[in-house]
């Protein structure tokens, strides 16, 4: 028994450490999330000046319901780590509670047979009446390692008698942590409940305009178009040159490089929510309507300027009527894609590093104060999500 309470009071003292870790990594999460929140509260706070709700405040608001819905998410993963914590320390409690039960009966006849000992027999007769000197250094020793060993029992009673009240001092703790994230998930799935009708009411109301919006639908997917195609035929140029003159040593590695940071590089602005994902998905207010992005839209408030995700070499810089400038980047066999900036800041064959500012990105038309950017990634033709590239907020 004495070889599993030290295993217990190690597993009780891992167990907490680690869900403190834990704890801490999601309530740091759920901070940059209402930080995040709060920044599209300002957005929509400055869109609902305009007396028309357009697509971009849907999605704006649509990532706001999304933010609300990771907050919920985080408090349920605390709640379920709390809970298993709180379960593993009341089974620690409890065997610890049924050893120290054990310890103090042991101890306690320990107590009396000693005394019973020592008054029938006391230790240095114990100790005299032996036949020789080694068999009389032999009773010493014995009778020294007894009173270690009450010793050491004493004080493995006190450290459980410890070890209990701490555990239990971290299940109230626990609980009462519990209670309070309750209360807080239910006031953010109130706030989800209003941001969710909120968002139906903005439908409804620009559905109302199905005929405008599709128009503009389509004239969107014109100017995807002629971009996709502009920035095709400067890969295929590339490719071409590369064909000529094989990848330098440098761009070699830079290309690994940038391979390597997937998942890490920067955001190509330096704040911003991403209003509309890669791939096919469904339009936000028409029915049995879809887009196809082949990359990401950032919205941002105020002057936004778009930076590099890496080092590497303008390649290309091209406007397109409608959608304003665009600058490629050369990252080896890679290409980042900025598109919609004005007052570019850099020109063909810049060698850039990374976050160098290429250009401002354009203010959304209406006064709203938002500018929207749309970020792409290549590996040579091949499109790449984007989010699964630049670093998670």
């Amino acid at each position: 028994m004495k070889e599993i309470i030290p295993a217990i009071l190690f597993m009780v003292l891992i167990t907490a450490g680690a869900n403190a870790q834990s704890k801490a990594e999601l309530e740091a999460a759920r901070a940059k999330t209402l930080d995040e929140i709060a920044y599209v509260d300002n957005m929509l706070k400055t869109t609902a000046a305009q007396r028309l709700a357009g697509i971009n405040e849907v999605k704006i608001l649509g990532s706001k319901v999304e933010l609300r819905e990771n907050i919920i998410k985080n408090m349920g993963e605390e709640m379920n780590m709390l809970n298993g914590r709180i379960e593993i320390n009341r089974i620690a409690i409890e065997m610890m509670e049924h050893d120290l039960m054990i310890l103090k009966e042991d101890y306690s006849k320990a107590i009396k047979n000693s005394y019973k000992s020592k008054k029938s027999n006391p230790e240095y007769v114990y100790i005299l009446s032996a036949r020789d000197f080694n068999q009389g250094y032999k009773r010493l020793k014995y009778l020294q390692q007894v009173t270690k060993y009450r010793r050491n029992e004493a004080e493995l009673i006190s450290v459980l008698k410890e070890q209990i009240e701490e555990t239990k001092t971290r299940l109230e703790r626990d609980l009462e942590n519990i209670s309070d994230l309750r209360r807080k998930e239910e006031a953010q799935k109130k706030l989800l409940q209003g941001e969710q009708d909120r968002k139906q009411r903005m439908i409804k109301s620009l559905g109302s305009r199905e005929k405008q919006l599709k128009k503009e639908l389509e004239e969107k997917r014109r100017i995807a178009r002629r971009l996709e195609n502009e920035i095709a035929r400067v890969i295929e140029e590339e490719r071409k040159r590369a064909l000529i003159s094989d990848l330098t040593p440098e761009q070699k590695l830079i290309g690994e490089n940038f391979s390597e940071n997937r998942g890490r590089l920067p955001w190509p602005v330096e704040r911003g929510i991403i209003t509309n994902h890669f791939g096919v998905h469904q339009h936000p207010v028409l029915k049995y309507v879809t887009e196809n992005n082949y990359g990401i839209e950032i919205t941002s408030s105020g002057k936004t300027m778009a930076r590099s995700v890496f080092r590497g070499e303008v390649t290309s810089i091209f406007a397109i009527s409608g959608a304003n400038m665009t600058v490629i980047v050369r990252h080896g066999k890679y290409y980042s894609v900025y598109n919609n900036l004005v007052n570019i800041k850099v020109k063909k064959g810049d060698q850039v590093d990374t976050k160098q500012e290429l250009g401002e990105v354009f203010k959304n038309p209406g006064g709203d104060g938002t500018s929207t950017m749309k970020f792409m990634i290549f590996e040579e033709k091949k499109h790449l999500d984007p989010e699964l590239w630049i670093a998670k907020i």
